[in-house]
Formats: C-alpha cells, structure tokens, sequence
C-alpha cells in the first residue's frame, strides 16, 4: 500500500479543508512541518499516550499534542474534575472560587511567586509579561534568545504575514549560551532596558536542543538584578515536566516572572503567569482579560494534574522513561551504523542526525516510524507523559530499529 492509500482519510479531509480554510491547515500543526504525504492530518480520538488519525491507524505518540498531554490523553481523574465543574456552569458572568484555589496552589509550588493571573494561550502570558515589565520599569527594550519561540504574537512570532518594522522596533535578540552577545544586546539596550525573556534551555525548531551553560544564566540573573530588569521565564514548554515549582528550579536559577501553559490542564485550555511582590502593581496596571479565560472547568482541571503530578511522582517517571528512550534509541543506531546526537533533557527528547543539515534522514526516520505506529515529530523537540510505560517503549523501540536499517539502506 503507497503512502497516499495509507492515509486516503487524512487526504480526502485535507482537500475540503483547503476549500474552506486557509491552508486547509494552519500554524504549528500544518503538514508542511512534518513530512507531507507521510504522517497523518487529521485525528479521531485518543487515549493514554496513544491516538488514532481518521483513517484509523494508532500511534504512541511521543508529541503529545505538542506538550500539553503530561498524563496521558483523557485522563480519568482529570476528565472527572473538570466535568463535575463543568455541570454548575464553566463560562459565567464573574469568576469562581476555582480560580482563587488554583493561584493559591501554584503561588505555593513556585518560590517566588506571590501571585497569578490566567489565560488561555502561551502566547497570552509572554505577551502580558513583557508589558508588565515595560510597566514595572518605564523601558521599552526586551531582550530574547535568537530563534527562541515565544509565541504568535507579533513582536516574537516565527512568521512574517502582517508584521511591522515597529512590531519589532524594541526587541533585541542575542545567541544562546554566549556572555559576550548577551552583553553586548545589554549595552545596545542602555538604559532602556525593560526585561530579559528565556526558555531554560533552548529548542529551536530545524536543531537540537541546547541545554544552559549555569554562569550563563548567572550572568542573566545577576546583570537583570543590579540594572532593574524584569528577568521572565517562559516555562511554557517545560513546566511541570522538570520541576513541579518551575523549570528554572531544575537548572538553578531564579526568574522574577514565569509563563506557564501545556502541561497546566492536560488538554485543557489554561495558561497562567506568576510574579514577585514586587511587580503586583504593575502586574495590575496592564489590562488583561478574555471572554473565556475565567472559565472554571480548566482551573479544575489544572488542580487535578498538579495534584496527581505531585502524588504519582510524575516526573520522575517521565525522564526515566525518557532516559530508556535515549538509550534504546542510541543502541539501535549504532546496531545499524547510523550516527545520532541525542539532545535536551529526557523528559522532554529530541535526536538529529550526526551527519545532516538538511534534515532528510530525520523525516525518513520519523516517517518509517509513523508506518509502525510511533509518532516522532522529525524537527520538533518531543515530549514523554505519565502514560508512556515499558511496553509503550519496547514497541517504539522495535519501531526505531527498522526505521533505522531504512535510513542506512536509503542514504547509504
């Protein structure tokens, strides 16, 4: 069966798609990311760390819907919270007490947080947190890592459709892991610097995940301390897969503000942002609302995961298993003469391959593996869940082997 047969479904629905939709499919999850042709468009269902696309086929997903699934998709004890809410009502006229009961469970997770507010998106909370550190201090400049992703909104978004020389006139970038940069947009900036936004490693799309060198997140910390500069965390990515109080526990540094989203609600549409005392007025300065952000169904649900992260030892699970990943992954690289470069912490993994820049190896490596029923992302960092166990990995590690044989015999 030729690949177009396998995923006769996916095409057909793509098709109609495209008539009424622009791109058929759009953003992060359009097909031009992955292999086109190769992988699934379109999902039916899901369960545990595994779903199924339209055309039926079933996959260990070692995505995770892009990092929101931590525990596994439709989660029981999740769901049940969430739908207990849900029946007195989700979007109403005022908040509800959902809202105090979970800032008052993440402020206690997170060190130094004294407060929280919620959103809906990443983008959401990194947005609002860089205008809070435009308020707090009275400066324009932000800083970022170059090719670091933060969201869609203009001043960071990857795109370029709609985009003004002024949606950009004040941020400032400089290269991950590099004092001298760092420096130098710091001085660029003068005394006009209003904030500094990192992830806790850095992961690119098209390249490997890049963990932080410690006295390059000193000089950070320490350079936006004694200057005045709102230090932002953007955890979006990696919370609650590293640390249960925030990433930046886990690599040793310490933020004067954190985003927080995917992982959150296991699905369920939630971000949140968190602060020092210190920026509380400010924080209250900067208008941030939304029709649906106050809805009490998600805040029930983000209870419900951080409740079963903390009693299931979660992610402890999640980097043994991802450790194995590596392991096995690298094992069987070897076994077929393939070299590897395994990057980024295990519970969040990535692999490239040793010997490409263009990316070839990797997408026929995640295709082959889509016909084995594993779904590995060929450009984007990967993400393991509560719910992927030891049979999950020896079928995706089986998957590998012969996805790795086709590589050697393809590009020999």
């Amino acid at each position: 069966m030729n690949k177009t047969e396998h995923f006769e479904k996916s095409l057909t629905l793509f098709e109609r798609a495209s008539k009424v939709i622009p791109c058929g499919i759009y953003g992060h999850v359009t097909p031009a990311a992955t292999v086109p042709g190769a992988f699934p468009y379109f999902a039916r269902r899901a369960e545990g760390c595994r779903y199924w696309d339209v055309d039926g086929h079933e996959y260990i997903d070692f995505l995770c819907a892009y990092g929101p699934n931590v525990l596994g998709y439709n989660h029981p004890h999740v769901e049940e919270a969430a739908a207990r809410v849900q029946r007195d009502g989700n979007c109403l006229n005022h908040p509800t007490e959902w809202s105090v009961l979970l800032a008052e469970k993440l402020t206690a997770l997170v060190d130094f947080a004294a407060w929280a507010v919620f959103g809906k998106n990443g983008s959401d909370m990194t947005t609002w947190a860089i205008q809070v550190a435009r308020e707090h201090t009275g400066r324009r400049k932000i800083l970022k890592v170059k090719g670091a992703y933060h969201g869609s909104h203009p001043w960071c978004t990857p795109g370029h459709g709609g985009i003004l020389p002024e949606d950009r006139a004040h941020i400032l970038e400089f290269s991950w892991n590099d004092p001298e940069d760092f420096t130098r947009a710091l001085q660029e900036a003068g005394e006009d610097a209003a904030g500094v936004i990192i992830s806790s490693f850095h992961h690119p799309i098209f390249g490997d995940s890049i963990l932080p060198d410690p006295a390059f997140l000193k000089l950070i910390e320490e350079s936006c301390h004694h200057r005045g500069i709102v230090f932002i965390l953007d955890d979006v990515r990696s919370g609650f897969r590293l640390h249960l109080g925030g990433s930046h526990r886990h690599f040793g540094f310490e933020p004067d503000l954190i985003c927080f989203c995917k992982a959150l609600g296991n699905g369920h549409p939630i971000s949140s942002a968190l602060g020092r005392e210190e920026l509380r007025i400010a924080a209250s300065r900067v208008f941030l609302t939304g029709s649906y952000w106050n809805s009490a169904a998600p805040m029930a649900a983000s209870l419900a995961v951080l409740e079963i992260l903390e009693k299931e030892n979660t992610l402890e699970h999640m980097r043994r298993q991802g450790e194995r990943l590596f392991e096995g992954l690298r094992s069987a690289a070897k076994k077929n003469g393939v070299k590897i470069r395994c990057s980024g912490p295990p519970a969040l993994p990535f692999i490239s391959f040793a010997d490409e820049t263009n990316f070839y190896r990797s997408q026929h490596f995640a295709a082959e593996c889509i016909l084995r029923g594993v779904f590995f992302h060929p450009h984007h960092n990967w993400f393991m869940c509560g719910a992927h166990h030891d049979r999950d990995l020896d079928h995706t590690l089986r998957a590998a082997d012969e996805a790795f044989a086709s590589v050697k015999k393809h590009f020999s």
